[in-house]
Formats: C-alpha cells, sequence, structure tokens
C-alpha cells in the first residue's frame, strides 16, 4: 500500500508531530473542542473517556455502561464506546484527529502489506498499538492508537530505520487490522507447504495410523497448524470449528453467522496427528477412538484469553471433532443491544423485575437463548440479591453470580441442583434447561414461593411452550399461575454494513413475507454485495428476533380450559404481540438483514 492509495482527506497531507508541551488540563476536552490539539507527549489514552464527555460526545450513562463492560468482557473502553452505540467510529476517529492533532486513517477495509508488516515485529506492534500503512522513500505512515507516544514513535524509527509519519486509527479498528497482519492463521500456507517434508506418516492400518498420530501430535508443523486454525476461527469470528474425517480426505469448516463455510482440506496423510494433538490439548483419552469424548481447552489467541470445548464423536471414517469457541470479548449482555423492539423490550424488562414467577426462553439450539438469560441475570444482578444457576455447560463465568455445572454422571442433575438451591436462600434462580417433570414441578414450586426463576425449553414458538410444560406432567393451574412470560427468539444475519446496497422487493416477494405494498412505501431493503469486511458473504454479525408473549388474565384462563397453541397465539397477537415473523419484518423494513434470512427462520403466520 502506497501513501497514494491512502484515504483522500486534508487531515491525511504529510506532517510531522507537532503538539503544545505541558501535561493536559481539566478543560482539555473543551479545547479540542474548539479545534485546540492537545499535548500528544503527555496525553494518557486512558483520559480519552473524560475526554469525550467534556466534548459533549458522549454522556456519564454511556461512560459508566463502557467501563463495566471493559471490566466483564475485556476490549478497550472507546471499543466498548462504539459498540454499545454510544459513539460512531467515524465520530470516535474525527475526535480522536482534533485530539492529537494528527491525520486520520480508517483501517475498515484495509488489507495488510506483508512487505511493511514484515519491518515491524507483531509484539511490538501489539505493545504500541502501531501497524505501518504505507510508505514512501524514507517515510513509513504508521497508524497508530496513541500518536502523542513519541518512546513508540522512537522506537519504531529505530527498529524500522524509517522516518515515521504517525497517524491516528480508533482502537479497535488498529486491533483488527493488527490482527489481520500478523495473526499466526496469515501463515496457514507456509505451515501446509512445511508439512511435506517435516512430518512423514506411514498409513497402513488402524493401528499404524495411531501409532502416526502419537507420533506426530506435537511435532511443530502439527502444533503451527492447530494453532492457526484456531487463531484462524477467532479472528474471523467463528462460533464453532469443525473437523471432519472422511474416506480419503479431511474438511474443516467454521461456523460463522450461524452458518458453516468450508476453511481448508489439510493433507488426509495428517488425519491421526491433528486429531490426536487437539485431543492432547483438550486432556482426552487419546486412545480412546470408539466412545463420544467431551474436553475443554483453554488458549491465549490474538492477545485474548479463549475457551474451546471440545467433542469429539466416532464415525465410520474416524473421529469428528468439533470446538465450540467460548469468547468472553464477544459477549453482549446488553439487552438494549440485543435486537428488542420497544414495547416486548418494555414487558421483557418488567417481567424480569418481578420478585417472582417464572420467565421461560424458548428456541432452537443455537437461537441465542443462553445471551439473553446472561443479559438478564446482569440487569437483576445486585449486590442485594442471591442469583444462582444450574447450567450445562456453564458458557461464560458472570461476576456476582453463583454458578453450578450439571453433571449427571454423579447425580447432580437440574432437578438435584434446583433442590439444592432452595436450601441456599436463593432470589433468582436460573435453570439451563426444564427437561423432565421433576424439573418444571421444582422450578413452577420455587416460582410460586417467592423465587424469580429463568429457564429454557425447546419449542418453536412462545404459545407453544404452554402446552409443552402441560404434556411433560405439569397441571395446567400451576403453570397459568407461576409462568409470568414467555419469549421464543431467533437469530438473522445483519446485512453488512461496509458493502451494504439498498435494492426494491418485487410484487411477488413482498405477498411470500406477507408484506403489504403500503407497509413496504416507507421501508429501507437492503442486502450485502461482499466485501473484506464480511469474507464476501454480505452478512456481519446477527440479530435477534424475538415473540414476547406476556401472561395476560385471558390467556391464564385459556390454559386452565387447556386451549390449543392456536389459540392461545391468536389472543396473544389481539393483545398485540409481535411474532417472530413479524418482528423479523421490522428488522428487514429497516434494512438490518435480507429476505432469505427472514424467510430461513421465521415461519409465515398461519391462524
Amino acid at each position: 500500500m502506497s501513501v497514494a492509495c491512502l484515504p483522500r482527506s486534508s487531515a491525511l497531507q504529510a506532517h510531522g508531530p507537532s503538539g503544545v508541551s505541558g501535561a493536559p488540563s481539566a478543560s482539555a476536552g473543551a479545547a479540542v473542542a474548539r479545534g485546540r490539539p492537545l499535548s500528544r507527549e503527555d496525553f494518557v489514552l486512558e483520559e480519552i473517556g473524560q475526554r469525550l464527555l467534556e466534548a459533549h460526545l458522549i454522556d456519564e450513562q454511556a461512560l459508566s455502561k463502557a467501563a463495566v463492560q471493559q471490566k466483564t468482557s475485556g476490549g478497550s473502553l472507546t471499543g466498548n464506546l462504539v459498540k454499545i452505540g454510544a459513539i460512531s467510529e467515524d465520530s470516535l476517529l474525527e475526535f480522536l484527529s482534533r485530539l492529537f492533532s494528527a491525520p486520520p486513517i480508517d483501517l475498515k477495509n484495509f488489507e495488510p502489506d506483508p512487505a511493511l508488516t514484515r519491518l515491524l515485529p507483531g509484539d511490538v506492534a501489539t505493545k504500541f498499538m502501531a501497524l505501518p500503512v504505507a510508505r514512501s522513500g524514507r517515510r513509513l505512515v504508521v497508524a497508530m492508537a496513541n500518536p502523542s507516544n513519541i518512546f513508540a514513535i522512537d522506537d519504531i524509527k529505530f527498529i524500522t530505520g524509517y522516518e515515521v509519519e504517525p497517524h491516528v486509527a480508533s482502537e479497535a479498528m488498529l486491533k483488527k487490522a493488527i490482527d489481520r497482519a500478523y495473526d499466526s492463521a496469515g501463515t496457514m500456507a507456509d505451515v501446509m507447504k512445511g508439512f511435506e517434508d517435516d512430518l512423514s506418516v506411514v498409513e497402513e492400518d488402524d493401528s499404524a495410523e495411531a501409532e502416526a498420530g502419537l507420533q506426530g501430535a506435537d511435532e511443530a508443523p502439527i502444533v503451527k497448524l492447530v494453532n492457526s486454525l484456531i487463531a484462524d476461527a477467532v479472528r474471523k469470528g467463528a462460533s464453532d470449528i469443525h473437523i471432519e474425517p472422511y474416506e480419503r480426505s479431511m474438511r474443516v469448516r467454521f461456523r460463522i453467522d450461524g452458518v458453516l463455510q468450508e476453511m481448508m482440506a489439510p493433507p488426509f496423510k495428517f488425519k491421526a496427528a491433528i486429531l490426536s494433538r487437539l485431543k492432547i490439548m483438550a486432556e482426552l483419552d487419546i486412545a480412546e477412538r470408539r466412545v463420544p469424548q467431551d474436553g475443554r481447552i483453554k488458549i491465549k489467541v490474538l492477545n485474548r484469553t479463549i475457551d474451546l470445548r471440545v467433542s469429539s464423536l466416532p464415525t465410520i471414517f474416524g473421529e469428528k471433532i468439533v470446538m465450540r469457541i467460548l469468547d468472553k470479548t464477544n459477549l453482549n449482555i446488553d439487552l438494549e443491544k440485543l435486537g428488542f423492539e420497544p414495547a416486548p423490550m418494555k414487558e421483557f424488562v418488567s417481567a424480569i423485575a418481578n420478585p417472582y414467577g417464572m420467565v421461560l426462553v424458548t428456541g432452537p439450539t443455537g437461537s441465542g437463548k443462553t445471551t439473553t438469560l446472561y443479559s438478564a441475570l446482569s440487569r437483576v444482578n445486585t449486590p442485594e440479591v442471591n442469583v444462582m444457576t444450574a447450567e450445562d455447560p456453564v458458557e461464560y463465568n458472570l461476576d456476582g453470580i453463583n454458578q453450578v455445572l450439571v453433571h449427571e454422571d454423579i447425580g447432580l442433575t437440574f432437578s438435584a441442583a434446583l433442590k439444592a438451591f432452595l436450601r441456599q436462600d436463593p432470589n433468582i434462580i436460573m435453570v439451563g434447561e426444564i427437561r423432565d417433570l421433576d424439573t418444571g414441578s421444582i422450578a413452577v414450586k420455587a416460582a410460586l414461593t417467592g423465587h424469580l426463576v429463568l429457564s429454557t425449553l425447546h419449542t418453536n414458538d412462545a404459545p407453544s411452550a404452554i402446552g409443552r410444560m402441560i404434556d411433560m406432567g405439569v397441571e395446567p393451574f400451576l403453570v397459568a399461575s407461576s409462568v409470568n412470560l414467555i419469549l421464543a427468539q431467533r437469530l438473522v444475519r445483519k446485512v453488512c454494513a461496509g458493502c451494504k446496497t439498498t435494492i426494491t422487493l418485487t410484487g411477488e416477494v413482498l405477498r411470500e413475507l406477507q408484506l403489504s405494498e403500503d407497509e413496504a412505501k416507507g421501508a429501507t431493503f437492503c442486502e450485502g454485495k461482499g466485501c473484506v469486511d464480511c469474507n464476501n458473504t454480505g452478512y456481519r454479525g446477527r440479530q435477534g428476533v424475538y415473540e414476547v408473549m406476556p401472561l395476560s388474565n385471558r390467556i391464564r384462563d385459556l390454559i386452565l380450559e387447556r386451549a390449543s397453541a392456536s389459540e392461545i397465539k391468536r389472543l396473544a397477537i389481539g393483545e398485540g404481540m409481535l411474532t417472530l415473523r413479524r418482528d423479523a419484518l421490522e428488522k428487514l423494513k429497516r434494512g438490518l438483514t435480507t429476505v432469505e434470512e427472514v424467510l430461513k427462520e421465521t415461519a409465515a403466520d398461519q391462524l
């Protein structure tokens, strides 16, 4: 990337550091707002939040929320401010440019130049939050989160041998760019290239294969490949890694935004060594290949600690391994950012604010139920209440909450945990899933005796949860008197903001969506063309779609009469409930998702 390729802006004209000596005053933010540059030598990145506050670009509530999120989930303060929507990336970049008196550089679609990244070691780039982005003669343009750090500039100048021209970039974008530039996954091709020379595996029969796997599991290329694989998945935002053996081949797929994408096909001869390496990391029995096994891996990737839940399953051609990536930095436990419409959000918050009763969250596996429950718990978790959870597995550790891992092999089932909870003076109880009558009965009893109970069920929509509870054996009068609210949810992929384009829907598509032409008139329908940010898929991130059904007195009467799910649904819609399809259509009309996602994830309303 040459200097000519940088974004065109008068602020991007080359100039050297120019600051005013002296420490920043208390009114520094106001000075910046008036256009007066702040001393970059004495400026500290941690003070940016205060400067944004003084410049009236954020409020105290947003700053506090970002600070709490930084403490619980990690990341930078400015990154969390952008994440919670307190300030846009563009506004933050413009502010930083004025603050540091340095040209801004937008790294959203930045593609690293290997020739430039080789000039600065990855650990130095991460330490200083600095990345070489362009070179002209003896001048090196470096994107920095803190261009006032003269020590970093001097070190970079000494290491590279170039005159450094600092440009300012937002820390969140810079971190992603550094991950792309120095990620070990970027050397995947090099790892694969070294395989043939560095490893020799003999495959005559199963025993030979197993022996080869044991011998090759700790050899450098295998270690490098597995580490690169995990790093690549984390960098791409994958939720799962699938490693699948077939008769004469292997396949690696990542689940990104809920969709599996094929990433690579390692040489088949290294199958045993790769699987053995993963089993060693997960502390599984590498000699046992006939029964399923579960384990965990804790690993530091891209400067953050990642937990991997590992599951091995024997197939006819060897063991398939699936790794669920649990990255706390990606956990969004802010209810306001999950995608609720205003009215359903108010009803849900009101339900979890009750001192007793039951709130049920329903949906298929992978629909975001755990995130919704964690968000609800984080909202009601205060020093005055005792919050206890029974989970299988415990996906994320939450401060101030007593979390219990269910272990059915030793008798610690959901029902056993619930019984124990009731002797632990709880205020709020979360049960990972109501699977049977025993668990359901105890949960109902807890809800009726002064406890708030949160749990999940596997049903297609909110009204069906009533029938599911009754089918388990819970009496209708107990369901009617204990349940406060039922929420059904799905996840739809969001249109990538980097390549979003407006489209027009045909009459046929509108009819399929059950959307009238009058509703479509004021709508903005969008789709993504595909870009670097979204791996050319047109989608980036996911959005919750919710069906929130509070139990009114009329609905409780229908439950007592053992009315069907369709009757309950009809009444709930009459009382203002948004169905999953209608909620998804609201997102579609605002350009947040696409027609394909709405049709794929939600069913038409047929009453």
